[in-house]
């Protein structure tokens, strides 16, 4: 198939990329827009050039095809340079997205019309790299350098409002983009308008300190990642010396970052997402159309997957018991729909709308119509199976019910039901309608329309969906609570909650394990250890410093003291009456505690989430590497850099891990450090989780 055309209309070449579904810059549109290009210059009849692309989007990026593979000539670079260098006025012509190589494009282009829906960015510091055929260079001559760095550091796309007041685009059209496009060059033409290249503009004057405070903001929001500061390096380039010699530096830069491990880590995230959120066997067409759905429970789980689905444009049935609570999610529902206005996320129009797709009730008759109804209730298991039964009563045979619990068996919730091949379970994340993950839930008995039915639904959500089977805290969880244990029993032996914290936060987590636990509120996590005590070890269930802290009344940022103390802004900071009240706790109990390292600290988090990971994987209840990586980096703030635990536990390899294991094993013991089956194998055969 021709992926470039080039056709005349009237006195204007259009140049028209079709390589669907993105319009990627693949080699053979690279090839084909320089020959397009020549035919432009040699033909006398063609005053001008706009280069368009057909399907729903702009040049949304490069081909994926080619990621960490070596680069086939001709490289965008020059394809870019051969436009700019263009005799004739070049228009781009954009509608969709313009990311990336595309936006790169577009800037070499003289001039750009962008449809009113466009997005335009350059997304490459996401996937540990930089633009590399002079996006940062030219961008800034368009808009300084303070938003060219906002741009390219960040990732983030800017709309085309934006993107006009900006300065990246020339005029904005509601409709037919490439016609406006073909209008706009045929006005330069009749007002005598020659060229105009973005690498010849003058340098914005650059604001004193802009660098500096670049690289502070990047080093708070992108820890740890190398890229963002790159994109500095460039930017400073290209005030420093010319445009030829920037755009050369960007290069060489942009090489040395697609090699370097942040950037495989990146790109393994990314084609992960893609692979986890398709499980086998699940067709598309089997999924079941979702028109209106019920959500049982109206605390703040239920509230914010009330949420989730109004967003989606999907009405909702919201049933409580208790008309106070159901009175305070309403308004909470309505709050948050006003800020967002306020805040100019949606509009008045749509803010009526969701809240006019809400109906509360106290009745569970009115799930009658419903296609899905959600629990999300307390989580113990007896209300679950009531509240389960009286959700079936009142639905019809075909509609489906699936399960919001975080921990307890789904298979168990569905045993006592008439149809037990309509349930599933849908973990949602705390703030729902916020946290990207999704871990849906295949019961035994859960049918395939069912599972292709929630699947479909995560993605019109918004959602990550990966598809998980019954275990207990399925994968997210489960892989917490081991890390979970070790960081409490590392209290009793010898650290103390900073240490901790500090150690994890510098591997690259948003918050360390008590800075989380103070958040959700450690009544939450004291809870939860209550309901899990008859499953929990000996010194699991003797290991108190949990318990000690809530009966002082300390329940976290709520309560103004926790792990840490709290001020009125909610700043942490360490409290010595914890310290004492840990040290306390293991004199009382017999434990002499030592100097831990930050280094055993480290291995015991990540050790342990990786063994669980392994039997996890064995155990089939996570299908692939990928699902547990997706669910890591969407879900608990494991560093998108480092690749997801799975991913990270290749880097290390399976024999220095295995290795470890029988250390801390003979510190404390087989029952908490066995390593899987499946790492001794690697270990034996030298092979890993994607290395096989």
């Amino acid at each position: 198939m021709q992926v470039v055309s080039s056709t005349l209309s009237g006195n204007i070449r259009v140049i028209v990329i079709d390589n669907p579904p993105v319009n990627a810059t693949s080699q053979a549109v690279r090839a084909g827009l320089l020959q397009a290009l020549e035919q432009a210059a040699d033909d006398g009849n063609t005053r001008a050039v706009v280069i368009a692309c057909a399907g729903a989007t702009f040049v949304a990026g490069a081909d994926i095809k080619e990621f960490g593979k070596p680069p086939l000539d001709p490289h965008l670079s020059v394809v870019i340079h051969a436009v700019e260098s263009s005799a004739k006025p070049v228009v781009a012509a954009i509608h969709g997205s313009a990311l990336g190589g595309g936006l790169e494009l577009a800037l070499g282009c003289h001039y750009r019309v962008v449809q009113a829906q466009g997005r335009l960015g350059l997304p490459e510091s996401t996937l540990g790299i930089i633009p590399g055929a002079g996006g940062i260079p030219r961008l800034l001559r368009l808009v300084g350098v303070e938003k060219a760095l906002d741009m390219a550091g960040t990732g983030k796309p800017i709309d085309a409002a934006q993107a006009l007041e900006a300065g990246v685009v020339d005029a904005l059209v509601q409709d037919d983009v490439r016609a406006a496009a073909i209008a706009f060059a045929q006005r330069l033409i009749a007002q005598g308008g020659g060229v105009r290249r973005t690498r010849e503009l003058p340098v914005p004057a650059t604001p004193a300190g802009a660098f500096e405070a670049a690289r502070a903001r990047f080093q708070a929001s992108h820890r740890g990642q190398s890229a963002p500061q790159v994109c500095v390096d460039v930017a400073a380039r290209s005030i420093a010396s010319s445009f030829e010699d920037s755009v050369a530096y960007g290069r060489e830069r942009f090489r040395e970052l697609v090699a370097s491990p942040q950037a495989q880590a990146l790109r393994h995230a990314f084609f992960a997402e893609r692979v986890a959120t398709k499980p086998a066997g699940l067709p598309a067409e089997d999924a079941a159309p979702i028109r209106k759905v019920g959500v049982i429970g109206a605390g703040t789980m239920g509230t914010g997957i009330a949420m989730c689905f109004l967003n989606a444009g999907i009405p909702v049935v919201l049933v409580e018991q208790n008309d106070n609570v159901l009175a305070s999610s309403v308004e909470n529902i309505g709050k948050t729909y006003r800020n967002d206005v306020v805040k100019g996320r949606i509009t008045e129009e749509a803010q009526r709308a969701r809240c006019d797709a809400l109906t509360p009730t106290l009745q569970y008759e009115s799930l009658r119509d419903c296609d899905l109804v959600v629990e999300a209730v307390f989580e113990d298991i007896e209300v679950k199976r009531q509240v389960l039964a009286s959700i079936e009563e009142n639905l019809r045979p075909d509609a489906l019910i699936a399960t919001n619990t975080s921990f307890l068996d789904v298979n168990a919730l569905a045993a006592g039901l008439r149809r037990p091949e309509n349930v599933v379970g849908m973990h949602f994340f705390s703030p729902a309608h916020i946290m990207k993950l999704l871990e849906n839930v295949r019961g035994a008995r859960s049918s395939p329309r069912a599972l292709a039915t929630i699947q479909a639904l995560g993605k019109r959500l918004g959602k990550v969906a990966v598809m998980v089977g019954v275990s207990d805290g399925f994968v997210g969880n489960r892989m917490l609570a081991r890390r979970t244990r070790e960081c409490y029993f590392m209290l009793e032996e010898g650290a103390l909650p900073e240490q901790v914290d500090r150690v994890l936060c510098e591997f690259g987590f948003p918050m360390g394990q008590f800075q989380l636990n103070d958040l959700a509120g450690l009544d939450v996590a004291w809870r939860n250890r209550q309901s899990r005590l008859d499953r929990l070890s000996e010194r699991e269930a003797a290991c108190n410093i949990l318990d000690e802290i809530v009966a002082a009344g300390r329940l976290g940022q709520k309560t103004g003291a926790g792990f840490y103390t709290y001020d009125a802004k909610r700043a942490r900071s360490v409290d010595p009456a914890i310290s004492e009240l840990i040290m306390r706790n293991a004199e009382s109990r017999g434990i002499t505690r030592r100097v831990i390292s930050d280094e055993e600290i480290l291995e015991r988090c990540l050790y342990a989430m990786i063994n669980e990971g392994a039997l996890i994987l064995e155990e089939g209840v996570a299908a692939r590497a990928e699902d547990i990586d997706t669910i890591w980096l969407n879900g608990y703030g494991f560093p998108r850099f480092r690749g997801g635990p799975m991913f990270h536990a290749d880097r290390i390899g399976a024999a220095r891990i295995c290795e470890r294991i029988r250390h801390y094993a003979s510190q404390a013991g087989e029952q908490y450090w066995t390593p899987a089956p499946l790492l001794l194998a690697q270990a034996r055969d030298g092979g890993g989780f994607y290395a096989h």
